[in-house]
């Protein structure tokens, strides 16, 4: 059966939304996120739907520190088909991770709703156009240089404004393309050529990235910066980045990107009946 209705709207509030993430890699940085298989991301994906996820991330590219690029045909084979098989059975949300223009167009024909490019519309000068002319959201994430050589000493003058002025001149960009206003989300960029304490100031300034207007996503999940606060690698980092999420939650994140999508429910609900509703993104 094939789903209808898509790119689908999608409601930012009361939640923080949760992205959980689907790997359609062999090298991503977590090796429990990766499902090369159609038959693993299939699974991995009905496994986070029951799980409570609100929207699915698929990515046939990994984009951690020191990843080498991959081509646009082996991109394609690597997600096209798990859209595909997504959407025979559910209508949830599904993001690709991409800054390639053919690969975005082809999962929109699939089904797909939110491109999630960590280039910012940077890498591909068709992709603002294609995004445009299928209704799709829009994922712009700041990062400095690429996978390759963004973490090889990274510098900056002052982060948060940095950052700031490269998001703003990013929506500038979409919206002269015909994105709408509504469909654009931001990422900071959490570990994407910046350094530990990069990091920390975006976190604790997410207030002033919501000061632009549009929905903040945060992707803190497993990242190595955890590792230097508590000391625990990847597979050891749950709690570290429950802990980044309640604390992005209640700096008004709208969407948290992770790789633990029941735990991370958990927390944002604790959050939610606490401090209540008033503390995530309301437009």
């Amino acid at each position: 059966m094939c789903v209808p209705d898509h790119p689908a709207d999608i409601d930012f509030f009361p939640k923080p939304l949760v992205m959980g993430i689907i790997n359609c890699t062999p090298d991503s940085f977590f090796p429990s996120s990766r499902a090369a298989a159609l038959a693993d991301a299939s699974r991995k994906a009905r496994q986070l739907i029951a799980e409570g996820a609100h929207i699915l991330d698929l990515g046939g590219e990994s984009s951690r520190p020191g990843a080498d690029y991959v081509d646009e045909a082996e991109e394609l084979r690597r997600v096209i088909p798990v859209v595909e098989e997504i959407r025979k059975t559910s209508q949830i949300p599904i993001s690709i991770d991409t800054r390639k223009a053919g690969v975005a167009e082809a999962a929109f024909k699939a089904g797909a709703d939110i491109i999630n490019d960590i280039s910012a519309l940077q890498d591909d000068a068709a992709m603002a156009g294609i995004i445009a002319d299928y209704g799709g959201y829009v994922v712009l994430m700041h990062k400095k240089g690429s996978p390759r050589d963004m973490q090889l000493e990274p510098h900056y003058v002052n982060v948060l404004d940095e950052v700031l002025a490269e998001l703003q001149l990013a929506v500038e960009k979409a919206l002269r393309a015909g994105i709408k206003k509504e469909k654009i989300i931001l990422d900071p960029g959490i570990g994407f050529g910046k350094r530990h304490q990069d990091n920390l100031d975006l976190l604790r300034n997410i207030p002033r990235i919501n000061e632009l207007g549009y929905p903040v996503l945060i992707g803190h999940s497993r990242k190595s910066f955890l590792e230097k606060i508590c000391g625990r690698g990847v597979d050891e980092r749950i709690y570290a980045s429950i802990s980044a999420g309640v604390l992005a939650q209640l700096k008004g994140a709208a969407v948290l990107r992770v790789h633990d999508v029941a735990a991370t429910l958990d927390a944002a609900a604790v959050v939610r009946a606490v401090e209540g509703e008033g503390t995530v993104w309301s437009g």
